[in-house]
């Protein structure tokens, strides 16, 4: 296995089209798939990740459906893209090896399978597949700030081995201080080698993810994800046209530029009549990042909050209390009635759907 090759300082990959997902509560439609895809390609950003926010077979009750199909979705992205190679995620458990077969015949080129950060052992198959279908392959190591950096390097050589070409240090929650995050970068580079290049997903829970993306670069990492505009779960990813600019500021090379075809891309999601894109940093964000509670789990408090009638601060203290992770989004009601029962409150009969998941 070799790592794929790099044009350029560094590859920008953008996830407007899966992270964003969780902010559009998974509604993408297929022209704004087309749309976004069209300008980001003729930007030149290289990777382009398109799926519901909780990857290949996220469209469920418990996630959120999707208002059209991840297999449609990426069979849109594919065709329009005339130089941009599209990715899926997959989070083994809720996608399975036959989602992404399908995918890969609708025109996935690259796939980034995301397991906890401890929990590496579970992608392996997966790895093992995608490699054998001739995709490129991404690790996410979820919720990076929940082990040490040395555990975390241990998990991404697990990936490697098993045919993992870019292992991630995925900061779900945009907890990671920038001392944090740079040790997690020197563990992981130290460990790989040139096995493998290193990556970075960072979210702007505490308004760090750009900041943490410089470091990266800094210390060796050379995949760096973004989203227009910021558009993802929590407060948002690392916007894609800032990265772009920043690293331009820097004389560092990539392809995505900053004008141009990006602007109109980032115009068409936080444009003067754009509703969503807007996330302030705000105090309960800066909980997730501070509590060390999952950004993704988020949007499930705000969506259990109706449960009881105490505010959300108590249900994200809590949740982070317990320790839950991607995938868990159904265990907040189980947060509520308890805190119910603690206050005294009582409880509300409500139709509970989770929107949104993984980093």
């Amino acid at each position: 296995m070799t790592r794929p090759e790099l044009r350029d300082d560094v590859r920008i990959v953008d996830t407007t089209l899966r992270d964003g997902s969780h902010a559009q509560s998974h509604q993408f439609t297929e022209s704004q798939v087309r749309d976004t895809v069209r300008a980001l390609d003729g930007a030149g950003v290289e990777v382009i990740e398109v799926t519901h926010g909780d990857g290949l077979g996220g469209s469920t009750f418990n996630y959120g459906f999707s208002r059209i199909s991840d297999l449609e979705l990426v069979q849109v992205a594919a065709d329009t893209a005339e130089q941009a190679k599209i990715a899926v995620l997959l989070v083994p458990g809720i996608g399975t090896a036959d989602d992404l077969r399908k995918a890969a015949d609708r025109g996935a080129e690259v796939v980034r399978i995301a397991t906890h950060c401890t929990e590496a052992d579970v992608s392996l198959q997966h790895f093992e597949i995608a490699r054998d279908l001739g995709m490129q392959t991404c690790g996410f190591l979820m919720m990076a700030h929940r082990t040490t950096p040395e555990e975390l390097a241990r998990q991404a050589r697990l990936m490697v081995d098993a045919g993992c070409q870019v292992p991630y240090v995925t900061d779900s929650a945009g907890a990671l201080l920038m001392h944090e995050a740079k040790d997690r970068f020197d563990a992981l580079i130290t460990e790989v080698g040139d096995d493998a290049w290193v990556g970075y997903h960072g979210h702007q829970n505490m308004s760090l993810g750009v900041a943490n993306s410089v470091i990266a670069y800094e210390a060796g990492v050379r995949y760096i994800d973004g989203s227009l505009c910021a558009l993802g779960a929590g407060s948002g990813n690392s916007p894609t046209e800032l990265l772009a600019a920043i690293f331009d500021r820097m004389n560092i090379r990539d392809r995505a530029r900053r004008d141009g075809d990006i602007g109109c891309s980032r115009d068409s999601w936080c444009g003067p009549t754009s509703t969503v894109g807007r996330k302030s940093i705000g105090m309960r964000s800066c909980r997730v990042g501070s509590a060390w509670y999952s950004s993704f789990l988020l949007h499930a408090g705000d969506r259990g909050r109706p449960v009881w009638r105490s505010g959300a601060r108590e249900s994200c203290v809590a949740a982070a209390n317990w320790g839950y992770v991607g995938g868990q989004e159904d265990m907040i009601i189980d947060v509520a009635i308890q805190l119910a029962k603690v206050s005294g409150h009582g409880i509300r009969a409500v139709c509970f759907s989770g929107r949104g998941l993984i980093a």
